[in-house]
């Protein structure tokens, strides 16, 4: 966590087209390759027609752990970019502003700069839509980023564009630089904070989970495009292929899940990434891998809202359809990620437990955590241990169950075709016995139902208990899961600076619920807080009628991240006894 004063958040604000997400992108890298931490934030329109979008990056000497509650710095490119973002500046805050688009009242108390953004891009460098670039050398210079940085980070981004289009950039950040060095005379105490070096790399959420597929080994990807999943598809689509693999594009998600299943059952790992309304539309088909016992990787990227509803906001209502949805009683396995690490390392777990358990495995994330960079610690891909398929030997493929019962639950699967000693099933939706032939005797479907469920028993064995944060003798407790992690931690650490004694317990695996560590946890705690981006506390539910417990609920239905500040809140009331 970084200590105080050791920070610096920057969002940036206006309209789509106006360069808003690459400005933000460009300080990004230009503080990480300065060896700085940094963690971001952004949103923008789901319509073709465009809306507003904001960038935000929080930097630091220190690791972080959120993207920031409120902002040291305002770059606004436009008045609903101010009326939008203002609320959340510090009262002794910076605002930077586009004074060739709009002059924002007086009596604000911030720190102000006006700069004609417009106007210098227009006049100093040919073309209006560089103001961009111009407000990257205005921040750098203001804040201290490193030029060289700047440079280097436009010159990478710009490339394929033509040189032309790079020296355009790189004259455009110029114009801001030197803009500053003629005109502004800084009145505001907010720099970068000084490197420490070390060594990280700097990922997004959504390209953890691509590294993630890869390194686990799958080499067959189905999908269809949907927002904030579509980016996953779109890098496999171009990176898998170099590696022997195969994406493709299906007609719709049914069709791409369909694809996995059959992809699964030829003996290849197999992934698909969706959000809600794609994931509503796997149900069926995530059921059938569930009873034909066929190992895939399902992401799920949420966004917000029931139906097609907020497509770029963030969001974890998705939970009870992940955990209950389909007919009948389908085992599956749920987990979700909580960092940029994680999005890399639970795909990876994810593949094994498919694989070694032969079920589908649902991994979670949002739209949040799908695209926050983070600097994480480089991977070493030798330490990765990857599961193979329990295969069958030749004396069990002459007389070949493929569903033969067993202590774990785990039947040895043969891949049809592959080998000469016979192993050729029919891997049925329907009931079946253990050679996979129809049966719907009460014994057979009583016992299977056993079977298939012995898998989640025996796969908890496998995972590591949740981590725990905090002193293990607090009174109050609390239990997050997903994105949510960042702001808990930091809350701790807040609370702690005032007296206030808290621990909290992040759930990875929310299906099947690791009970040992979780009953521990609750065991001499007073207050129960649950912090969850949905409406109805959804993780709060299931655990309220597991436990027994009464917790208390902060269920934030927004769309954006849950803050710091509403975290601390709720435990500083749990403390007080409110």
């Amino acid at each position: 966590m970084a200590q105080k004063g050791k920070d610096l958040v920057i969002r940036v604000g206006g309209e789509s087209g106006e360069g808003v997400i690459s400005t933000g992108e460009l300080i990004t890298k230009a503080a990480a390759q300065a060896s700085l931490h940094v963690s971001t934030f952004r949103t923008f329109p789901a319509e073709i027609k465009g809306g507003p979008a904001m960038f935000q990056v929080r930097i630091s000497d220190l690791p972080l752990l959120t993207h920031g509650d409120f902002l040291d710095v305002l770059m606004a490119f436009n008045q609903e970019a101010f009326d939008r973002h203002n609320s959340e500046l510090k009262k002794d805050g910076v605002l930077v502003y586009d004074a060739s688009a709009f002059t924002p009242p007086d009596g604000d108390g911030f720190i102000r700069y006006a700069v004609p953004l417009t106007d210098l891009a227009k006049k100093e460098v040919g073309r209006a839509q560089s103001k961009n670039m111009v407000a990257l050398g205005v921040l750098g210079h203001l804040f201290e980023l490193p030029y060289k940085a700047l440079e280097e980070a436009i010159a990478k981004r710009f490339q394929a564009k033509g040189q032309k289009i790079v020296e355009s950039n790189l004259n455009a950040l110029k114009v801001g630089y030197d803009y500053v060095t003629r005109e502004v005379q800084k009145r505001d105490p907010f720099k970068l904070p000084e490197a420490v070096r070390h060594e990280r790399m700097v990922i997004a959420g959504n390209q953890a989970i691509t590294l993630g597929v890869m390194a686990a080994g799958c080499r067959f990807v189905t999908g269809y495009p949907i927002t904030p999943a579509s980016d996953i598809l779109e890098e496999l689509a171009e990176e898998l292929p170099k590696f022997g693999g195969t994406a493709i594009q299906a007609e719709d998600e049914m069709a791409a899940l369909a694809a996995c299943i059959g992809a699964s059952f030829a003996g290849q790992k197999a992934f698909t990434c969706t959000s809600g309304p794609g994931f509503s539309l796997m149900t069926e088909l995530y059921n059938l891998a569930s009873m034909a016992e066929l190992p895939l990787v399902i992401a799920d990227i949420q966004r917000a809202g029931p139906s097609t509803g907020m497509p770029t906001k963030a969001e974890q209502s998705d939970l009870f359809h992940a955990l209950f949805s389909g007919h009948g009683e389908a085992p599956r396995v749920v987990l979700a990620t909580a960092n940029v690490a994680d999005c890399f390392y639970l795909t990876v777990l994810a593949f094994n437990i498919a694989e070694k358990y032969q079920l589908p495995v649902i991994l979670m994330s949002d739209q949040a955590l799908s695209s926050r960079a983070e600097g994480i610690e480089p991977i070493d891909l030798s330490k990765l241990k990857l599961e193979k398929r329990l295969n069958p030997t030749p004396e069990q493929l002459q007389d070949y169950k493929r569903y033969a019962f067993s202590e774990t639950g785990v039947s040895p699967m043969a891949i049809p075709g592959e080998s000469g000693l016979g192993g050729v099933y029919c891997a049925r939706g329907i009931e079946h016995d253990e050679y996979g032939v129809p049966n719907y005797e009460p014994a057979t479907h009583r016992e299977m139902t056993r079977k298939r469920f012995r898998k989640l028993e025996a796969m908890l064995k496998d995972m590591p208990p949740p981590p725990v944060y905090g002193p293990a003798d607090a009174a109050v407790g609390v239990i997050g899961w997903g994105s949510t992690e960042g702001a808990i931690r930091e809350a701790l650490g807040k609370a702690a600076e005032k007296g206030i004694k808290v621990a909290a317990l992040q759930l990875r695996v929310l299906n099947p619920l690791q009970d040992e560590p979780i009953r521990a946890f609750l065991k001499g705690k007073k207050r129960i807080v649950i912090p969850e981006m949905n409406y109805n506390g959804q993780l709060a539910h299931i655990l309220r009628a597991r436990y027994l417990i009464d917790p208390i609920q902060l269920d934030v239905c927004e769309g954006r991240p849950i803050k710091v500040v509403e975290i601390l809140q709720a435990i500083e009331e749990a403390a007080h006894g409110h």
